[in-house]
């Protein structure tokens, strides 16, 4: 793929990145809580980015980062992460990567929207047009027709359903932090600094709720720390880096875009692997989402 298309590449590596994580993180947060695995992923993909930051930068801390950069990426990793994945996640465990992942179908339109007003971005008639078809194959996959009364009823929970809308916010609002406390900074290194954010976040939530006896408890099964580790990896490490990477050099409609594949990417791993039941409608109404996604952008 040629350079002037790296941001693309980066992209669609960061969808490939998020459909390993969500599945192994669905997977550890029904066995052992999506409290516990929302910090413990943290602490993990510190520990990985420590590590990079040592063997290619000679610091285990973005110490060079400016106070700027500090600020804004600080403020995402609390919105993406402390709030956003503490959503998501447990989204995760009530309706599954599935389901939560097609709602992240609405990060760019959501983006779009606040760019519209707060930015005085304007939004075309085929943006509109590329929301609306988005909008649609989400509502194939959510709502369901109930064969007994013929009433239009929510084929998942509903809890779950508004869980993952709230990830979706908080994944658009830290993306547009990220891009601007990042500039040309480094993207891992920009990650890093959204991730100490993100578990400063967390202990403090958890210190409040006092709920440490779980992690502690989490952190102790082993089948569920090796799932942790590879959804880490994967996620707030590799992921994440990658999709920082992606709106550095791409324009972050088309990175949102090329991101948003992820609903019809976890098929059939959902399928194969997790063993889901996977109705026509909902196939139908994944690949529609990616089809207005693409339509928003275009």
């Amino acid at each position: 793929m040629p350079v002037t298309h790296a941001g693309e590449l980066y992209a669609l590596l960061t969808a490939l990145c998020w459909t390993v994580a969500a599945m192994s993180f669905e997977a550890a947060g029904r066995r052992v809580g999506s409290l516990a695995v929302n910090i413990i992923r943290l602490i993990i993909a510190l520990l990985f980015h420590s590590a990079l930051s040592l063997a290619m930068r000679g610091t285990l801390l973005p110490a060079d980062a400016s106070a700027h950069a500090w600020f804004w990426l600080s403020l995402s990793g609390l919105v993406g992460f402390s709030i956003g994945d503490l959503l998501l996640f447990r989204a995760l465990v009530i309706v599954g990567a599935r389901v939560s992942m097609l709602m992240l179908a609405l990060v760019p339109p959501i983006t779009a929207v606040i760019g519209w007003a707060f930015l005085g971005e304007t939004l075309s008639a085929q943006s509109i047009t590329g929301m609306a078809v988005t909008l649609a194959g989400i509502v194939m996959v959510v709502l369901k027709k109930d064969g007994a009364s013929g009433r239009i009823a929510f084929s998942h929970s509903v809890t779950g359903i508004l869980l993952a809308f709230g990830g979706a916010l908080g994944q658009a609002l830290g993306l547009i932090l990220s891009k601007y406390g990042m500039g040309d900074y480094d993207p891992f290194a920009s990650t890093q600094i959204r991730v100490i954010a993100g578990i400063a976040g967390f202990a403090v939530l958890f210190s409040v709720m006092g709920v440490w006896g779980r992690v502690i408890s989490g952190m102790k099964d082993a089948w569920a720390m090796s799932r942790i580790s590879l959804g880490a990896f994967f996620g707030p490490f590799l992921g994440v880096s990658f999709a920082l990477f992606s709106i550095q050099r791409t324009a972050t409609g088309i990175a949102s875009t090329i991101m948003g594949i992820v609903p019809v990417l976890i098929i059939a791993p959902a399928v194969l692997i997790l063993r889901e039941r996977v109705t026509p409608r909902e196939v139908a109404g994944s690949v529609l989402a990616v089809i207005g996604i693409a339509l928003f952008f275009s």
